[in-house]
């Protein structure tokens, strides 16, 4: 356990003590984020790619204490591409196709390593099913998908890096249990980077994390999910990271029910996300950040649940989580009728 809480610790104090030089850098490249339309919640211009510290503290972890294989650098080139074009992105705003492509390239190299999805558990009888043909695009749809999905969320002051350091968290617990210890160094080394940022990030925040280290969380822990959940011997291994990465994950998929059903294209934004929801209802930002880190632990702790258990209680398990997902988020109004009717 102690090479862990190295991990951790190395982490922590370098995101902590680069995040004040990622400001001052962001200041002198022009990396501002200035508030341009009724979605922001922020009045003033606040700097970002703080991100940028995050991938530091993560990085040189890793580098530190796992060992050099095909699968890690795979992991460490990908997550670097993905930091470059997020901190092109805090820059210059570059167009949705341009990061869809630094995307794809990014995934590419991660899945070609080794990290990608080849099988699952048959949730229906023994052994697994190979997916084949699929595992190189099913992978990278994950990869891509999870990248975008915590960008989303990444709308309140201290939100995204609290969601991350939960939902990798639960991975390293999940990792731990199935005997992944690579995985759980990598978790945990993001946890300690992300929780790092947070001082600086809680509202009211000095820094953003931007694109750079939205993008950047959503990928690696997308990557490492791969390696530490879908392959485990639970029966129902899938839900796991679904379970643990479940507020982007389940934001994002409301998003796309509700822009359907109130008949708007796929990707225009709106302020029908969880945390615009939760601000509606007269909650403060730090308020609403607590609920949806209290969502976060709530689907964390399922997953663990679920990765450490077989057969019935499994499924009973997925079933309640799932069941108070829906309910929950037809009281917020975050699918279909009662987002049309909040005029979102």
């Amino acid at each position: 356990m102690g090479i862990y809480i190295l991990s951790f610790v190395v982490a922590f104090v370098v995101a902590l003590m680069a995040t004040p030089a990622a400001k001052k850098l962001a200041y002198k490249i022009g990396a501002i984020d200035i508030p341009k339309d009724k979605r922001r919640v922020h009045k003033k211009p606040v700097p970002l790619i703080g991100g940028l510290a995050i991938y530091l503290g993560t990085i040189l972890s890793i580098l530190l204490f796992l060992p050099k294989s095909q699968t890690n650098l795979g992991i460490i080139v990908g997550s670097t591409i993905i930091v470059v074009l997020g901190i092109f992105d805090d820059k210059y705003e570059l167009k949705a196709r341009v990061k869809l492509l630094g995307q794809l390239v990014a995934s590419l190299v991660v899945v070609l390593s080794g990290v990608r999805i080849d099988w699952l558990t048959n949730p229906f009888g023994d052994g697994m099913i190979n997916i084949g043909v699929f595992a190189i695009p099913l992978s990278v749809f994950w990869i891509v998908g999870i990248t975008n999905a915590m960008n989303l969320i990444d709308g309140l002051d201290g939100l995204a890096a609290g969601i991350a350091s939960i939902s990798s968290g639960s991975l390293f617990v999940v990792s731990l249990l199935n005997g992944r210890y690579a995985t759980a160094l990598i978790t945990v080394a993001v946890t300690g980077a992300a929780l790092g940022f947070l001082p600086y990030n809680f509202n009211p925040a000095k820094i953003f994390m931007g694109d750079t280290g939205a993008m950047f969380l959503g990928f690696i822990l997308s990557a490492v999910s791969i390696q530490g959940a879908v392959k485990s011997a639970a029966a129902i291994a899938i839900a796991v990271p679904i379970l643990a990465l479940g507020v982007p994950v389940f934001d994002t998929a409301f998003a796309i029910i509700r822009r359907i059903a109130n008949k708007k294209p796929i990707m225009e934004a709106d302020k029908g996300h969880l945390h615009h929801r939760l601000l509606a209802l007269g909650l403060s930002q730090r308020q609403a950040v607590f609920v949806m880190y209290g969502v976060s632990l709530f689907l964390g702790l399922s997953a663990i649940l679920i990765s450490s258990t077989n057969g019935a209680k499994g499924y009973i398990i997925l079933i309640i989580a799932i069941l108070a997902i829906l309910w929950g988020a037809d009281k917020m109004g975050l699918y279909g009728h009662k987002a049309k009717n909040m005029n979102v």
